[in-house]
């Protein structure tokens, strides 16, 4: 199995700073995997005692700007007392606690103590609406929800279509009957409490996440995953991840992939400091936040970066220490890369993967050029080929999906919640299947052609249209949707809704954004339809179905006449 690696002796560096291992040859790295792992112990507990116990951990800034830091002795103490409370309320091995409050101290906590015993963080996003909340709270079974007071007022009122709920968790001052404060389960005594020691395999993280049919499933997430990580978030870090006096910021959703697992919990598996806050993005803002708290080091989606790119010349307004931001979720664009080498003065470095299976793609500088509009090269410790449909490796410049080596690949989620194990659909043979098109040129180099199914990748978020569908048709008017992704500079991909209303609806601007309001509230405020064209039928298959395949089509083709002329 051929990879393309740049010289052999650079990746010794990174060999040297972390988990990789020679096998089978000279050209090719092994991720090695502890037989134990628990990532609040390889994290957080890691430095709570020790020369780094009193290093600061975290800092929060709060909407009024007022800063609170936590050291990881503090952190790994207020996580003991809080998983003694979570016990109290009879939280066992292996069972999901949801947690919905954004970039806090109190996210931090309360990760780090459902990892002491043993049970599963369950991550929403405050974007999350009511029809979205109640799939995922009933899919896992979830008995406790931690919340804080504006995400739990807009979703209280379907309180009662939450089968399992049994706990509210309330982060914050204003608590009400029947709710548990936060900061209450931080009172508790835990000087007796022993954290569970936990299998490598044992799962940990549960995600939910869109695909191409149905609605979000939860994909599960062993312990292993942060040593699975290891290699190549300090490649996309430009290995510097283990560098002194590094501050570390996104202003991705601590719920999601990017935010947490790409840089929150990589930063804290090498003792580093990260700064939090819940501010809207905004690149003003943004270029001051990063001045104020000397941020080093930042993952960003390339639709961040577009807008950051937006401003000229940032380092003559502003005192900045940005040195890197990786990047991942959709392709970034080469003018962007540009921009940010030759006007914001920084490293950019763009990796690619799926939340199932990750990092598989990907840039480091300090190993090998970026070549603006590419998605860089193979990373190492992953086995990474060009396919076509019977799962034959493709020669350069001939465009396949993209895919991983099952047997190599430590970074494979568990499988999805209550079905355990790789889904037969995203396996061929051996090798695991992205969904995604490119091709790879002689130097080793991908180059990202789009997708082969229906989802819809837009602004980093995975959208399905299916689910989108699903919301619109729930309408009064609505009798039929079909749902694509339209191809958009700025965010790579908009969803667009193709609506046929019922029988005596007319069809107007007025409705369109009652339309798009209804998926905003009711499935998450990222999902909804940006554009809706509404029309008397569908092209369908044999079988009754619409076509999706020929809607995106039609509309690709309508948007590169538009760009011609």
């Amino acid at each position: 199995m051929n990879q393309k690696f740049v010289d052999t002796d650079l990746y010794e560096l990174v060999v040297n700073k972390t988990n990789l291992t020679k096998t089978g040859g000279s050209d090719y790295h092994k991720i090695a995997i502890p037989e134990n792992a628990n990532i609040a112990q390889d994290t957080i507990g890691k430095y709570a005692t020790g020369p780094k116990a009193q290093s600061t951990a975290l800092i929060y800034e709060d909407d009024a700007g007022s800063l609170t830091s936590y050291t990881f002795a503090e952190l790994d103490t207020l996580a003991c007392k809080f998983a003694v409370s979570l016990a109290g309320l009879g939280i066992a091995r292996g069972e999901p606690v949801a947690v919905q409050t954004g970039q806090t101290p109190e996210t931090a906590i309360a990760h780090m103590a459902i990892y002491k015993l043993g049970a599963v963080v369950l991550t929403l996003s405050h974007l999350y609406g009511h029809d979205t909340v109640e799939h995922i709270l009933n899919d896992s079974r979830a008995r406790i929800l931690i919340t804080d007071r504006t995400t739990w007022d807009r979703l209280a009122t379907s309180c009662d279509r939450f089968e399992t709920l049994e706990h509210i968790i309330m982060r914050g001052p204003d608590i009400l009957d029947g709710e548990i404060a936060f900061d209450g389960c931080l009172d508790t005594d835990a000087s007796g409490f022993t954290p569970v020691e936990t299998h490598a395999d044992e799962p940990a993280l549960l995600m939910y996440t869109s695909g191409s049919t149905g609605m979000p499933k939860g994909m599960l997430h062993a312990h292993r995953i942060l040593h699975a990580y290891l290699p190549t978030v300090t490649m996309f870090y430009n290995l510097e991840l283990d560098r002194d006096d590094t501050v570390f910021w996104s202003p991705a959703d601590w719920a999601w992939v990017g935010g947490l697992l790409d840089l929150v919990l990589p930063a804290w598996q090498l003792g580093q400091t990260v700064v939090a806050t819940q501010q809207r993005f905004d690149s003003e803002w943004a270029f001051e936040f990063m001045s104020r708290h000397q941020v080093t080091h930042s993952f960003m989606t390339p639709t961040a970066l577009k807008r950051l790119a937006e401003v000229a010349s940032p380092r003559s307004r502003w005192d900045l220490d940005v040195r890197v931001i990786c990047t991942g979720g959709e392709s970034l664009p080469g003018d962007v890369v540009r921009w940010a080498e030759e006007e914001f003065g920084i490293i950019c470095n763009e990796f690619y993967g799926l939340t199932e299976f990750n990092h598989l793609v990907g840039n480091c500088e300090a190993l090998y050029p970026i070549i603006p509009g590419s998605m860089g090269r193979a990373y190492p410790g992953r086995r990474v080929a060009i396919i076509d449909d019977e799962g034959n490796e493709q020669k350069d410049d001939i465009v396949g999906e993209i895919a991983s080596w099952k047997p190599d690949d430590p970074s494979l989620f568990l499988g999805y919640w209550g079905r355990p194990g790789v889904p037969e659909k995203m396996q061929l043979g051996d090798w695991l299947k992205t969904g995604d098109l490119a091709k790879r040129d002689e130097q080793g180099y991908f180059w990202y052609q789009g997708r082969n199914d229906d989802l819809i990748k837009s602004a980093g978020y995975r959208i399905g249209p299916a689910e989108v569908e699903d919301s619109l048709v729930k309408h009064e008017l609505v009798a039929e949707a079909a749902v694509i992704g339209k191809p958009d500079a700025e965010r790579s991909a908009i969803v667009k809704a193709f609506v046929r209303l019922m029988p005596g609806t007319s069809a107007s601007d007025e409705l369109a954004q009652q339309l798009k309001n209804h998926v905003k509230t009711n499935l998450a405020a990222y999902k909804y339809p940006r554009e809706i064209e509404f029309v008397d039928s569908f092209p369908l298959t044999s079988s009754g179905k619409i076509r999706r395949g020929e809607l995106r089509r039609l509309e690709i083709e309508k948007v590169s006449r538009g760009s011609a002329a």
